[in-house]
Formats: structure tokens, C-alpha cells, sequence
């Protein structure tokens, strides 16, 4: 049997930090998501008291991880408020990496540079502080198109101002497509790049983003290496992937790839954030939590042995590409 390269990577110690790109930040291989925070049932499935939302950040700030990334939409700014009632009491650890992103207005969809510097004065009243290491423009897909962003007067050009004005250290860009992903990453305008659910066990389109982000000394952040549960429960708890419908193929072939892990005893969660954690093209993975257990099950899965061999036996049940073309 031919040796795979892939096989002699390891996973990082999810609580040791590494380099965040160019921009000199060091952040650990896991960031924690907030989005669940927010409590949005019709999104997840379930509820997120205040209460619980709150101890979930005090221990977030007290626990091994020191990147945590938000956003001014989550559940209409709650996640942020909730995130900033923890920082008004405490403050943001020292070292810690405190991410949001900039939204389109929810009434209108407007995303102009205006709007760009509303999103980000609303984000930071909320949270409660004056400056965030890292802003990114977010979801940019749904609102206009690139040329509208990247245009004089345009959301780009607010980011950067803001960036320049000490609102953020540094900018990144957050999205879904791929190719239109790899256009904003090619201006160098940005610090930092969010790809969901398009690179994990099942779906590896974001492959050619990961390698420009990485040839050009931009951070990739994978989120949702789970494909919103799909990956945790598997695909007949969790048809959805992606929190969208998916077609037969996919869940066969998730389905192949958990009795593969089964046979090997190992969690198809495990191997899930695993296959992102180990890559090295990745400087963190987002992980979303809802509660402060998750936190500690985030670590066990992180620390499951997984026979190197695993890795080829997964590859074999990949879903064509065919498969995620609407």
C-alpha cells in the first residue's frame, strides 16, 4: 500500500497557540463558535438561556482556548450582548483573541460602507469594548456583489478604514462560495479568510482556498467541521448538511464513513475535527458551543487516538463533487 503523506500529521495540542498568518497574533487550533449562544431553536433545534449563555463564555475565558469568534447578526446582536454582559464583569482574559464581523442590515440588506461602520459601532457597544483584534465582513454573498464591495466607498473600504482608524487590529473575510472567497483573498486586502462547511470529512471543495490562503500569509479558519451535526450524529438524526437538505450520495456516504469509524472505535465526531485540526494550512477551527461541557468534549475529541490508517479508509467513501451541485 502506497505511504500517504497525510499519514505523518499529527494533531496539535488544541490548547497550544500558533501563528495566526501574518498578522502576529497567536491564537489556539481551536476557536470556540458563539453562535449557538444566540439561541436561535429554529437554526439549531434547541434553546440557549441567558444564564446558560453566560456561563458558557466565563468558562470559555477560564478554559484552554484563546480565540473566540462572533458575529453582529447572531440572533440579532444576542450572541454579542451576551458575550459583552461577561466582559463588562470581567474584562477579556490577557492574550485572548475577541473576533466579530461586520452584517448587512437584516431589514434592508444593505451593505454599503455606511452600514459597514453601523455594524461595526453596534458590535462593539455591545460587547463593550473599543477595539477587537480581528473584523471580519461577513456572509457578502447574500447582499452584493463583489464589485459593489470592493468598489470606492464600498464595504472593503470601510473595513480598512476602520482597521486603520485602531476599531480592529486586523480584517478578514467570512463566506461560503469558494471561488468568490479566493477573488477577495487575491486583492491582499485581507488579514484573515472563514470558509463553513467546504472542507471536511465529506466535503473538500475549499482545497484550492486553503492553499492560496495559505501562499499568501492568510490565516484560513475552518468553520463548521461538523456540517451543522451531520458529522456528530450522523446523517439519519442529522439529514441536513450545512443546515440545508442534502441528497442521497452525501448521507451514503456518510453513513460508510461512520461504520469505518466504528470499526476502528473512534467517535465519527473525532474524526471530524480531527481532519481539520491536523492540517497545517489551518490556523484555527471553529467549534461551536452551547454550553461549558462542550468545552471539555471538545478536548476528549481531540485527543481521540485515530489509527493513521483510518485517514485512506475515509478518503475511499468521499462523495463525488457532483454530489453538493444544487
Amino acid at each position: 500500500m502506497p505511504h500517504d503523506a497525510r499519514d505523518d500529521l499529527t494533531v496539535p495540542d488544541p490548547a497550544l497557540r500558533r501563528p495566526f498568518g501574518r498578522t502576529g497574533l497567536a491564537v489556539t487550533p481551536v476557536c470556540v463558535g458563539t453562535s449557538p449562544l444566540a439561541s436561535m431553536p429554529g437554526l439549531y433545534g434547541y434553546e440557549v438561556g441567558e444564564e446558560r449563555a453566560r456561563a458558557t463564555v466565563e468558562a470559555v475565558f477560564d478554559g484552554p482556548f484563546n480565540f473566540l469568534d462572533t458575529s453582529n447578526n447572531y440572533g440579532g446582536g444576542s450572541a454579542e450582548r451576551r458575550i459583552g454582559a461577561v466582559i463588562r464583569h470581567r474584562g477579556v482574559p490577557a492574550g485572548f483573541v475577541l473576533a466579530t464581523k461586520v452584517d448587512a442590515d437584516t431589514g434592508t440588506g444593505d451593505f454599503s460602507g455606511e452600514r459597514v461602520r453601523r455594524s461595526a459601532e453596534e458590535s462593539l457597544e455591545r460587547l463593550g469594548v473599543g477595539h477587537v483584534p480581528l473584523l471580519y465582513l461577513h456572509d457578502p454573498e447574500f447582499h452584493i456583489t463583489f464589485e459593489e464591495a470592493m468598489a470606492p466607498g464600498g464595504a472593503v473600504e470601510a473595513l480598512v478604514a476602520l482597521r486603520d482608524a485602531g476599531v480592529a487590529g486586523h480584517i478578514g473575510i467570512a463566506g461560503g462560495p469558494v471561488g468568490l472567497l479566493r477573488r477577495y483573498v487575491a486583492t491582499g486586502v485581507f488579514d484573515a479568510v472563514i470558509s463553513h462547511n467546504r472542507w471536511t470529512l465529506v466535503n473538500r471543495e475549499a482545497g484550492p482556498l486553503l492553499d492560496e490562503a495559505r501562499d499568501r500569509g492568510v490565516a484560513f479558519v475552518n468553520g463548521a467541521p461538523y456540517g451543522g451535526g451531520m458529522l456528530v450524529k450522523g446523517p439519519d438524526a442529522q439529514p441536513r448538511y450545512a443546515y440545508r437538505d442534502t441528497g442521497e450520495p452525501v448521507r451514503n456516504a456518510v453513513r460508510a464513513m461512520r461504520r469505518v469509524c466504528d470499526a476502528h472505535g473512534v467517535p465519527l465526531a473525532a474524526a471530524a475535527l480531527q481532519f481539520s485540526l491536523r492540517d497545517p494550512r489551518i490556523a484555527s477551527t471553529i467549534v461551536g458551543v452551547s454550553e461549558p461541557e462542550r468545552l471539555e468534549e471538545t478536548l476528549r475529541l481531540a485527543a481521540t487516538p485515530i489509527p493513521p490508517d483510518l485517514w485512506g479508509e475515509l478518503d475511499r467513501h468521499l462523495p463525488s463533487p457532483a454530489a453538493w451541485l444544487d
